[in-house]
């Protein structure tokens, strides 16, 4: 059965991937990038020094070339923004990393008597105790707001308690977002612009509630499948705080000379910026809004994916290089973004080419399979029809299992069952959700079609009802017909 062998077909095909010889020029590794990832749009940036090479290829959403002003969003690199933010209420003595975050934040509540103990730098860390398996953020729609996303975890429990385990979660940085409205008494985004991007000169930098809002200059991003580019919205989401902020190649430059060191140095004090790399206790690689990233690398960096944009930035505290990487598609930027910065060159591959060939045969194959069903389910309740019903079971079964996987299958691939994770498959791996909805479509029509046709009640035939004699038809001779009855 197809639905059954997409997993092995999947596992097979990740060694067949497409890859591309890394050149050593930012130039050449950009255009391996788009070759190998089909990537429409690329800004990137080599910061060394003071001097910065701006590499900027291919067209935006709106079919416009990619200029170093042209507007991404920056999707979970957004994460250092907001620390920044919490850190700035810090350094005025507004907000203790310490502090409970009940402390500084009334309104929030779980249905677990441990979330009294919750730190803010717990939340900074992910180390709070917050989980997708207690607390779904894939959720339609997505709230609306920090206000409403600390609201919604009133019934929630903690997977782990707090400070003993980490555990990536975007909801921590949505309740950070939260914090700063409530201690400063702005809106996120209006913190965000007055004390940090006006400061630092970022000019076209802004952030948005949701993951899919509009926003002034922003063009949409890509689906990219297969080498074939299709401009698409963002799948809904909750994004205050944690992915939310929209920016240019240009400002981003601005946010790592500032977290280098080198650009307003007298807006955060050292010491949180020191505080802000520094990997924080029991979160392994993860400081506050950016993470330590081991050798060959060896520096601070964040990543950022969206369904139609992703991004990566890193910097060398050693060597006081950086790179940043803004796309308008998937792909894996910080392979990319690695590569600008010095690493030995790793050759860029995209797993998802052949994975993908395989899906949209399989549907191709799964399609022609259900519709000769179809076609044939008279044929085959005719033939069934004088079989005992326990072996008619039998015989529906694996068309019943093709029927069920499809539906399901979506939901499996993530770690639970929950119908909304096909609407994040329809985004993120859009073959798969094809392939599922043909199992899913064709599999229950064939099953319906033989079902009815089995049962479907038969009328007998001149043949089959030999108790009644019928004469010859008049006029046969003289029209030319043959009389045959047996």
């Amino acid at each position: 059965m197809t639905c059954l062998i997409v997993l092995g077909g999947v596992l097979a095909a990740l060694p067949l991937v497409w890859t591309a010889p890394a050149h050593a020029t930012g130039e050449g590794l950009v255009d391996d990038y788009r070759s190998v990832y089909g990537t429409p749009g690329v800004a990137a940036a080599v910061i060394d020094g003071s001097s910065v090479e701006t590499i900027v290829r291919g067209r935006d959403g709106d079919g416009n070339a990619v200029t170093p002003r042209t507007r991404f969003r920056i999707a979970s690199m957004s994460k250092s923004m907001t620390a920044a933010a919490v850190m700035l209420l810090v350094d005025r003595d507004r907000v203790s990393l310490d502090d409970p975050v009940v402390k500084v934040l009334p309104e929030f509540r779980l249905a677990d008597p441990r979330f009294t103990a919750i730190t803010v730098r717990q939340i900074l860390s992910h180390t709070s105790g917050l989980s997708n398996s207690t607390n779904n953020e894939y959720v339609f729609p997505p709230p609306r707001g920090a206000r409403e996303i600390v609201a919604r975890l009133a019934d929630k429990t903690l997977a782990a308690a707090p400070g003993t385990r980490s555990e990536y979660h975007n909801t921590n940085y949505s309740i950070a977002a939260r914090i700063v409205e409530v201690v400063s008494g702005k809106s996120f985004d209006a913190f965000l612009h007055t004390e940090l991007f006006t400061p630092l000169g970022m000019s076209d930098t802004s952030s948005t509630l949701g993951c899919s809002d509009g926003a002034e200059g922003l063009p949409s991003g890509y689906e990219v499948v297969l080498g074939l580019a299709v401009a698409a919205p963002e799948m809904p989401g909750m994004c205050v705080g944690n992915g939310g902020v929209i920016s240019t190649l240009d400002d981003m430059v601005r946010w790592l000379r500032f977290n280098q060191g080198t650009l307003g140095v007298d807006l955060l004090s050292a010491r949180s910026l020191t505080e802000s790399h520094t990997p924080q206790p029991k979160a392994g690689d993860y400081a506050l809004g950016w993470q330590s990233r081991p050798a060959p690398v060896s520096g601070i960096g964040h990543g950022g994916t969206l369904a139609t944009w992703t991004g990566d930035m890193v910097f060398s505290p050693k060597t006081g290089m950086a790179a940043l990487v803004l796309t308008n598609s998937g792909g894996d930027p910080s392979l990319l973004s690695a590569n600008l910065l010095g690493a030995p060159a790793t050759p860029m591959s995209n797993p998802l080419n052949p994975v993908n060939a395989i899906l949209l045969g399989l549907t191709a194959v799964t399609a022609a399979l259900l519709l000769t069903a179809i076609a044939r389910s008279r044929h085959w309740a005719t033939r069934r029809r004088p079989a005992r019903r326990p072996m008619l079971t039998l015989r529906l079964t694996p068309l019943a299992l093709v029927t069920v996987l499809g539906a399901l299958l979506p939901t499996f691939i993530w770690g639970s069952f929950n119908l909304q994770y096909w609407i994040v498959t329809a985004w993120l791996l859009p073959l798969l959700a094809l392939f599922s909805l043909t199992c899913a479509l064709l599999g229950s029509a064939a099953l319906t079609r033989r079902l009815w046709h089995y049962h479907r009640p038969t009328h007998p035939t001149p043949t089959q009802n030999p108790g009644r004699s019928r004469g010859p038809a008049p006029h046969s001779t003289e029209l030319g017909m043959n009389d045959t009855r047996e």
